[in-house]
């Protein structure tokens, strides 16, 4: 199965359409607490969308760690540069000639979910991106609040910047 952008015409093709793709329909939804303790929903999402068996989508912070026989610093980078391209959401890859570390964000309901969907992404783009043969050594996944509290309080690396591909 390619995994690409919706719209992306196949490589070597001479234009692209671009498509809007929304967050699922319950993604920015939050419950607000009135005064008196009633819960109301944002703007946008009246209360009849969200049921208890319906659970909210929210964003985790990925990483990835890869590691395995060296293999030629150009085509990891290119490597990382493809799946950069086939994975949108890719924030930030850090690479030596025998591991790498991957980080992005990911929309899903739970954290089970995520972090399935991110020890898939390695073997799933293998092949369309000719990622070196490494095996996953390290996962770690965690909500989006607890990633900007680490950020505040100085503790885990730094937010993903410069965006891109580089070298440890």
């Amino acid at each position: 199965m390619r995994r690409a952008r919706p719209g992306a015409l196949p490589r070597g093709t001479a234009e692209r359409a671009l498509t809007s793709v929304e967050a699922g329909a319950d993604f920015d939804e939050a419950v607000l607490d009135d005064d008196d303790g009633a819960a109301a929903r944002q703007p946008g999402g009246g209360p009849d969308r969200h049921t208890p068996d319906r659970p909210v989508s929210k964003l985790w912070h990925i990483t990835l760690s890869v590691s395995g026989p060296a293999a030629p610093l150009k085509d990891v980078k290119r490597a990382l540069e493809q799946l950069a391209h086939d994975h949108p959401f890719l924030l930030t890859s850090r690479y030596a000639n025998d591991h790498a570390e991957i980080r992005y964000w990911e929309e899903a309901r739970d954290l089970h979910d995520a972090a399935a969907v991110a020890l898939r992404l390695w073997g799933e783009h293998r092949q369309s991106a000719k990622l070196p043969p490494w095996e996953i050594v390290g996962l770690e996944v965690i909500d989006r609040e607890t990633y900007h509290l680490r950020i505040a309080e100085g503790y885990g690396p730094p937010p993903a910047a410069p965006v891109g591909v580089h070298p440890y």
